[in-house]
């Protein structure tokens, strides 16, 4: 610890007595171990952390994107590389060298074994180019939401669990005996190719048609269309049907409670096939209570008794998922071990 100490690896922050012998040092990384950097390329928002290796923050910042982006592109590429090179620009000496960059993305993410040109993973480099000296962890979004409910979210302990986001868009991250489940393709989770719908009269046609049918902008579409004539103005977004169900609308109580309920529907897909034992909700409609009692019923109807809870992380949940990848492989490069 000492030769640690003397290399700013480590830095001594205290001591500690106890009940019999000398006192105990205490430490926590140091100036040299450096800093990361973390982002959330998100469909809505970019959220960007500064932090040391050891999760202790420095920075942060969240830039609101000009409209939703359903799909990763240049405006997602473009507001990435201001905000990273805004962070760097804010660089203190005390932060030590920069070590990684982590960025979540809303795309699929394939592992050395697959084939980045079926994604959309690389449009994220379109305007965005990382220092060449710093290695870049990608991994999808929902995926860094399931590995940060796992790490100190509702789902800290759990070694089964599915994480379910509904927001402007649909997926599922899979922790399966403590274990993130990515596939071969990154596609591990994808239930916005659910086969959909299936009826007498309709057959799917289109990929990912279940996620245009549960995403916010296709609610929002049936909400207005279906808005009773003589109660008050239609809501224009999310937000604001949450808010008048909340406040006792009839209208956007029913509203939300269809939407809940199919949502449960998907959710008992997904257990049927996975079996986690534990559901946990999160997204912009995700997270709302309002939601939850009826996706828990529709969802334990028709498949397997299974915890179903709210996330507790809220919207932070993505960028701390990315920022623990990012800490992990900046230390594994740091003591020399390999990264796969």
């Amino acid at each position: 610890m000492a030769e640690l100490d003397r290399f700013g690896y480590v830095e001594k922050i205290g001591e500690i007595q106890g009940a019999v012998g000398r006192k105990a040092a205490m430490y926590r990384l140091g100036e040299n171990a450096g800093h990361i950097i973390s982002v959330d390329a998100g469909s809505t928002h970019v959220r960007l952390r500064v932090s040391t290796l050891d999760r202790r923050l420095l920075h942060h910042r969240t830039y609101r994107l000009s409209s939703s982006q359903r799909y990763l592109g240049d405006e997602i590429s473009a507001a990435v590389a201001e905000e990273i090179q805004a962070a760097r620009d804010l660089t203190e000496k005390t932060w030590g060298p920069l070590r990684a960059i982590g960025i979540a993305l809303p795309s699929r993410v394939v592992n050395d074994d697959g084939d980045a040109r079926m994604t959309r993973q690389e449009q994220i480099f379109s305007h965005f180019t990382p220092p060449s000296e710093v290695p870049v962890v990608l991994e999808n979004n929902v995926n860094c939401a399931a590995i940060a409910e796992h790490s100190h979210g509702i789902a800290k302990g759990r070694q089964d669990f599915a994480y379910v986001q509904i927001g402007l868009k649909i997926g599922m991250g899979i922790v399966l005996r403590g274990q993130l489940l990515q596939g071969r393709n990154g596609a591990a989770g994808e239930i916005s190719h659910i086969a959909f719908p299936f009826a007498p009269n309709a057959l799917p046609s289109n990929a990912a048609e279940l996620e245009y049918y549960l995403g916010s902008e296709a609610l929002m579409a049936r909400v207005q269309q279906s808005w009773p004539a003589n109660a008050a103005a239609p809501p224009q977004d999310t937000t604001q049907l949450l808010t008048l169900a909340e406040g006792g609308s009839e209208a956007a109580n029913a509203a939300v409670e269809r939407h809940a309920r199919d949502i449960g529907a998907v959710v008992a897909t997904c257990i049927s096939i996975v079996d986690p034992g534990l559901v946990v909700l999160g997204g912009g409609i995700g997270t709302s209570p309002l939601i939850l009692s009826h996706v828990r019923d529709t969802a334990n109807r028709l498949s397997y008794p299974t915890e179903i809870k709210s996330s507790t992380l809220g919207a932070e949940a993505t960028v701390l998922g990315i920022e623990q990848l990012a800490a992990e492989h900046a230390c594994n490069l740091l003591i020399g071990d390999s990264v796969e």
